[in-house]
């Protein structure tokens, strides 16, 4: 099995050095009030990745509302928040096959199919665990769906 090239860490938990906080653009990291991925290195060697939405991973908090114009389309939406997972996959070395887990939150369930046809093009025939969930509403007007994912690096 080959060797995974991880991204650097931004830092370590102060009270646990086997949990790492991956920022992708560490300059950017103070607009962000959570990390984008949080990386386990031991035991399991885990990565959990934030929810993502159509807005970009990196954006102002408090929310600047010019940030997040989302297309209305649930596909272009799923797509953008895919293109944010796929930075941090990136980051860390990873592809779609190291998925182990979904969890899709929907504001509409109609849209369940569409997300699902959407996801099959980037999962191919893996088929990650996965839970979906219906909501209200999301962290910014407009958003349709939000992605969180659980990856598992390959041992070296």
């Amino acid at each position: 099995m080959s060797q995974v090239t991880r991204g650097p860490a931004f830092r370590s938990s102060p009270s646990n050095p086997d949990i790492k906080e991956i920022q992708t653009i560490p300059e950017r990291h103070h607009d962000m009030p959570y990390a984008p991925a949080i990386r386990i290195e031991s035991p399991g060697d885990l990565l959990f990745i934030s929810g993502a939405t159509a807005s970009p991973l990196y954006h102002a908090h408090p929310h600047e509302w010019h940030e997040h114009n989302h297309a209305n389309d649930i596909e272009t939406q799923i797509h953008n928040a895919m293109a944010s997972i796929k930075s941090i996959l990136d980051h860390e070395g990873l592809s779609w096959t190291d998925i182990v887990k979904v969890t899709k939150y929907l504001t509409d369930m109609r849209d369940q199919d569409g997300l699902n046809a959407v996801l099959n093009g980037y999962f191919g025939d893996w088929k990650p665990a996965s839970t979906m969930i219906c909501v209200n509403s999301l962290s910014t007007p407009g958003a349709r769906v939000e992605l969180d994912m659980i990856a598992v690096f390959p041992r070296a």
